[in-house]
């Protein structure tokens, strides 16, 4: 096997986190996709992966290496490309909130213009290093952490303070955002620093930030959406995710003289990295469907 051939082993291993399933996606015996990792790891002179009888992970060297071959093999498939259709593995990272609402529901559209590519989703709403980490780009909301990274503005979502009616019915509705005692709210811990966000309400030109006592703090925005139905108090989320909520009332929207600040909605991807023909059309592609959207 050549050293090509065994580097895309390797990635299919470490994607998989399976020799066997490696083996059995490349369409190859187990004992050669063994032998190839043994030759890489013979050459280089390093352990790449560490193997248990449940789970494959990477080394530190192993880690390393699998970023430096993601570029490799990435620029191998747009070169045997160049003139065809986008074709190879685009990785993918997103706010599960976005997965759902754009990602999922356009993506048969998307894999229908260009067949020849293999789309890999993850979902979080943690910060993720693209480079280390191995994905082609990054979709997120809230000001993006730029760094070395190409930050692309796809939408502005607007925002809401909620709370559930049996909430209101025992703390009442609030009238103004500066007359909030009594009050409680659902704590959101940000995944950046482990902090609770505080409230946050734009009065004319500024914004001005409350934090309320709570009872309850999540990291998650499924488990805030949910704590908030229980009546553990105030949220503020992006409007389209609640739709269904105000409709069946489950949900109120209160304070909606003194909305939250609106959250932008960014690409990011590498910078000064030249780009697949894949990741390319995937941004156009993206670019429309977020265009096509009431957020």
């Amino acid at each position: 096997m050549d050293r090509i051939d065994a580097m895309r082993v390797f990635t299919r291993i470490v994607e998989q986190k399976s020799f066997t399933a490696a083996a059995r996606d490349l369409g190859l015996p187990a004992s050669t996709v063994t032998d190839a990792v043994k030759q890489l790891e013979r050459r280089l002179g390093v352990r790449l992966l560490q193997r248990t009888t449940r789970h494959v992970s990477t080394t530190l060297d192993g880690d390393a290496y699998y970023q430096r071959v993601l570029r490799i093999l990435d620029e191998i498939e747009d070169a045997e490309g160049a003139g065809g259709k986008p074709a190879g593995i685009l990785r993918v990272e997103a706010y599960g909130g976005l997965v759902r609402r754009i990602l999922l529901p356009g993506l048969p559209r998307f894999l229908a213009l260009y067949p020849d590519i293999e789309f890999h989703l993850s979902e979080g709403d943690r910060f993720v290093d693209p480079v280390r980490e191995g994905y082609d780009c990054v979709l997120r909301a809230g000001e993006p952490q730029i760094g070395d990274m190409v930050a692309r503005r796809l939408a502005v979502m607007q925002e809401v303070t909620a709370a559930a009616p049996d909430y209101l019915a025992r703390h009442g509705k609030p009238k103004k955002w500066d007359a909030l005692d009594g009050h409680r709210m659902v704590g959101f811990r940000s995944s950046a620093t482990g902090g609770v966000l505080p409230l946050e309400f734009q009065v004319g030109n500024a914004v001005k930030k409350v934090t309320l006592p709570m009872t309850l703090s999540v990291n998650a925005a499924d488990s805030y959406r949910a704590a908030c139905r229980q009546g553990f108090g105030l949220i503020q989320v992006p409007r389209y995710a609640l739709e269904e909520d105000f409709a069946r009332g489950t949900l109120v929207p209160v304070l909606e003289q003194t909305p939250p600040t609106p959250t932008p909605i960014s690409l990011l991807y590498p910078q000064g990295r030249l780009l697949s023909s894949r990741l390319r059309v995937f941004i156009d592609w993206i670019v429309k469907e977020f265009a096509a959207q009431s957020m």
